[in-house]
């Protein structure tokens, strides 16, 4: 199981948020780049980048940070998500080194939108769903849909993307552990792996996420922790790596 650290930039700094509130935004590095060498060098195997300018505006706003860290970091594949909203910013990330990009409120409010870029872009489209009470949020989480996450999983599997990112976004930067019940209710409902989103907090998070892992989980994106050092992202990668 892949543990994925996360970096989320606002203003060209790495921040973390609580639920999402970019009124609530915490920097924790000046140097984004920096920052992921940091995480290269303890052994990351993927890194979540998410420009939270970009998600609130729908445009990229951080995306020559991003090609930063793709240049100095050509081995690690990096999955960038936050204003990806048509095919252009999705093929400007990809020449840029991104190996994946994450479409969001996108792929909830346009839904033909993923069939269409799975055929332009096979291989590199993840949908993120993030969701309270099982339902899905969208526009940086500002506001709640209708729509169901497990039914809307199960389209956008049809349409060929390469995972759900699943974020329980009652969770995410609370440091209050992860939903393993609802990661898990989702997995089992699709083919295609789920990176489970929000809340881990420490070891014991990963254990009980590696102890399902076999259900679809291929990972776990980690932020608040790993910078507030309630969780050891070596030793998190290391225990993950039997699963």
């Amino acid at each position: 199981m892949l543990i994925i650290p996360a970096i989320d930039l606002k203003d060209g700094k790495c921040v973390r948020l609580r639920q999402g509130r970019m009124e609530e935004a915490t920097v924790f590095s000046d140097d984004p780049v920096a920052t992921a060498g940091r995480w290269f060098e303890a052994g990351a195997r993927r890194l979540h980048v998410v420009d939270l300018n970009g998600a609130f505006e729908g445009k990229p706003m951080n995306a020559a940070v991003i090609k930063e860290i793709t240049a100095a970091f050509p081995d690690l594949p990096v999955q960038v998500g936050g204003g990806i909203r048509d095919e252009e910013t999705i093929e400007t990330y990809l020449d840029a080194g991104v190996k994946f990009v994450i479409i969001g409120t996108k792929a909830v409010n346009t839904p033909h939108f993923i069939g269409d870029v799975c055929a332009e872009f096979p291989g590199h489209i993840i949908v993120g769903l993030d969701a309270k009470e099982g339902k899905v949020a969208i526009d940086g989480w500002s506001k709640l849909s209708g729509h169901d996450v497990i039914d809307l999983a199960q389209r956008f599997q049809d349409d060929g993307v390469e995972a759900i990112i699943y974020t329980d976004i009652g969770r995410d930067g609370m440091m209050s552990g992860v939903n393993i019940e609802a990661t898990v209710k989702l997995a089992q409902a699709i083919s295609i792996p789920v990176i489970a989103s929000g809340g881990i907090t420490n070891l014991d998070d990963i254990r009980k996420l590696c102890e399902v892992a076999d259900e679809g989980i291929m990972g776990a994106i980690t932020g608040r922790a790993i910078y507030e050092g309630t969780l050891d992202f070596a030793e998190a990668q290391k225990l993950a790596n039997g699963s």
